[in-house]
């Protein structure tokens, strides 16, 4: 469809700083916006702080500041209800989300897109700590134990005056509806992507009046438990690799049996491992680093959330199963440093300790984690929580919410997190809803091929009537990209 004209976006600025700088421009707005920058965005946003209790149940809790980044609406007279952006992890900032925020041009021509950090993340009082510095981050991702690293971080924020138990996604509701408030808006337009969908359904549980639409790409359901099923599902999602490989000639070729070929590189590293020289590709820089089965998954795992990361699955290993690890560990550990600087740690694990494993018993545990082969990882990671701080969650914070809001549901067929099924259990109580699914998308798909353009139409209608058929029949048509057979892509040697 051809683009309609706009304004220039600095007359855009312009007109938005005479209407108010709010959503609509709302004579109840109270939040005073400022011109401000977000990361990779050339274009200037609005930004402004809402000072809240970190603790709401404690009379004279110390206060924290939420950071909010509304990118203008490209008109005079915008629409009074923006879209809002609700970013995953937990942990991730949503002003990490400004690139794909500014995507959505067709969304901007009537309303504001507006950014909120969770608290304890980005711009929003973040939880920081050296141990989770950038240095630090580098360290850990040498380390086979994460346990002394968190108990230094936990005990430093403690010293700091920090009290991380209070970072949880009820907190967080409880914090957008003070910005909404604050920012004059009527109600939202809720958009959350990966764990962004726990926080959309909580606040759509909490809030059903102030909320429009919402739509859920990369469905974290309510009851999900997001440290133990990650683990299970992402190492599902090796497998199904694993078997697309071998019914692929071309693959098969070269590596006939993938999920062995792992297990033999795990068997020649043996119970020690051993260490394995790099050329990390971000940086040029020569790297070692610990080589053992454990670190072999861990690195893995990352590549699944991409298909184009995933495709080169097969090719890696076969390197390393020809004694070469260097090319796994190269490409892995630039994806997962990405990754990883994403997000916020601490409140990763604020929230997760919180909510989901006080739900994973040891029982639970070990029936869901018998014979994987991410099982010892998966172990560490939820042992974490035995030192950090825990808070708690609502007594029906992990029920289906019951809706009929409509709600636009998005599932990548290869989404190595949230698979489609998610998408599936949640609709199952959302009385108004449309679920598409892209076969050859992995994890999230909002930021691809015609997808703003679906949003766009659905956030415009409220409804399905007018999404455009072609960019659903286009997503659903869609195909994973072919298996790498060598370092050089498909085909290669």
């Amino acid at each position: 469809m051809p683009a309609t004209p706009r304004l220039p976006a600095v007359l855009a600025l312009v007109f938005a700083a005479l209407a108010g700088c709010g959503p609509g421009g709302d004579a109840q707005r109270s939040l005073a916006l400022d011109d401000c920058r977000l990361p990779r965005l050339a274009t200037a946003a609005r930004c402004g702080t809402v000072t809240v209790p970190e603790d709401r149940d404690q009379a004279g809790s110390r206060t924290i500041g939420i950071h909010v980044a509304v990118l203008p609406a490209n008109t005079l007279s915008p629409r009074p209800d923006p879209l809002l952006i609700l970013a995953g992890g937990p942990g991730q900032a949503a002003s990490g989300l400004a690139t794909f925020a500014a995507r959505l041009n067709e969304i901007r021509r009537t309303r504001d897109v507006v950014l909120v950090d969770q608290r304890g993340t980005g711009r929003s009082s973040p939880l920081v700590c050296e141990a989770y510095s950038e240095a630090g981050l580098k360290a850990a991702m040498l380390e086979t134990d994460p346990m002394p690293r968190a108990k230094t971080c936990a005990e430093e924020l403690a010293k700091a005056g920090v009290d991380a138990s209070r970072y949880t996604t009820a907190a967080f509701v409880a914090d957008l509806e003070a910005v909404r408030t604050a920012l004059g808006a009527p109600r939202w337009n809720l958009w959350g992507g990966s764990y962004g969908t726990r926080v959309a359904l909580d606040y759509l549980r909490r809030h059903p009046e102030r909320v429009r639409t919402v739509t859920l790409d990369g469905v974290a359901p309510p009851d999900m438990i997001v440290s133990l099923d990650v683990w299970t599902t992402r190492e599902r999602a090796l497998d199904a690799l694993f078997e697309r490989c071998r019914t692929s000639p071309a693959c098969a070729t070269t590596m006939p049996d993938p999920g062995a070929t792992l297990d033999a590189i795990g068997r020649e590293l043996g119970p020690g491992g051993r260490e394995i020289a790099f050329v990390d590709p971000a940086t040029g820089e020569a790297r070692r680093m610990p080589g053992s089965i454990d670190g072999v998954i861990g690195l893995l795992q990352p590549l699944l959330y991409s298909p184009d990361t995933a495709a080169m699955i097969p090719a890696l290993l076969g390197r390393a199963r020809d004694g070469d690890l260097a090319p796994l560990v190269a490409t892995a550990n630039a994806f997962t440093g990405e990754l990883v600087n994403q997000m916020n740690i601490p409140l990763h694990y604020s929230v997760t300790c919180a909510e989901d494993v006080p739900r994973a018993d040891a029982a639970l545990r070990e029936r869901a984690l018998a014979g994987k082969r991410s099982a010892r990882l998966a172990r560490l990671a939820l042992a974490i929580c035995d030192v950090w701080p825990r808070g708690g969650a609502p007594d029906d914070a992990f029920t289906p919410v019951t809706s009929d809001v409509p709600a636009l549901i998005l599932s990548g067929g290869l989404d190595p997190v949230t698979p489609p099924a998610n998408g599936e259990t949640v609709a199952r109580t959302l009385a108004n809803h449309r679920h598409v699914v892209a076969p050859g998308y992995g994890h999230i798909v909002s930021p691809h091929a015609c997808a703003p353009r679906l949003l766009a139409a659905f956030v415009a209608d409220a409804g399905f009537d007018k999404l455009p058929g072609d960019c659903v029949r286009q997503l659903e048509a869609s195909t994973p990209p072919a298996l790498w057979t060598g370092l050089l892509g498909p085909g290669a040697p």
